[in-house]
């Protein structure tokens, strides 16, 4: 039997490449990281840019709404974490974070924490209500860090990918390494833990 798709609205506007995409849970929002270094709120009801700004003039591979907060916050090539008000697109915060590429942003689904991945082999918890202190770094990749993914139900637990091609799952508390799956023999682009 034939399967055919129903598109009731596509979204198009012609940019340099989309490293990134997040949903607003409760708003019809999609945040757009870009590589020319903007970022991007599409109102996919209306079809129309709500609001777009200038970041850097590196590219932006991550970006994430952190809607108990009303923020947005931002990683680029330039190894900064920003944090913006979603509102008014105020920066609140910029971070000196990683030596290199910020490759992922991951938000904690309860708790106020927030991990970067990034080119230099590191992943950082970044914690919001003491000041975006970084109150761990999780070593232990031999390559890139391309993507982390918290937990949905086991909260001090989240899971890296790497181009090494392991798989790491972390304890957060403690900062340990549970375990490493060597999952293929090239790199690892994207994880994802559900539920």
């Amino acid at each position: 039997m034939a399967h055919s798709l129903n598109f009731e609205k596509e979204s198009v506007k012609t940019s340099e490449r989309v490293k990134c995409v997040d949903l607003h849970s409760s708003k019809p929002w999609i945040l757009a990281a870009v590589y020319s270094g903007d970022v991007c709120i599409w109102n996919y009801h209306s079809q129309k840019i709500e609001k777009s700004f200038k970041v850097t003039e590196s590219p932006v591979r991550s970006a994430k709404f952190i809607e108990r907060e009303n923020w947005i916050v931002v990683g680029a090539d330039d190894g900064l974490l920003r944090v913006y008000n979603c509102d008014t697109m105020e920066m609140i915060k910029e971070i000196e974070a990683h030596t290199d590429y910020i490759r992922c942003l991951a938000v904690h689904p309860t708790l106020p924490y927030m991990l970067s991945a990034s080119d230099d082999k590191l992943i950082k918890l970044w914690d919001w209500e003491k000041g975006w202190i970084c109150s761990r770094v999780f070593e232990g990749h031999g390559h890139y860090v391309m993507q982390a993914a918290f937990h949905p139900k086991a909260l001090n637990t989240f899971a890296s990918a790497s181009l090494d091609g392991t798989i790491k799952i972390w304890n957060m508390d403690s900062g340990s390494l549970d375990f490493t799956l060597d999952a293929h023999s090239k790199g690892i682009n994207c994880i994802c833990c559900a539920v």
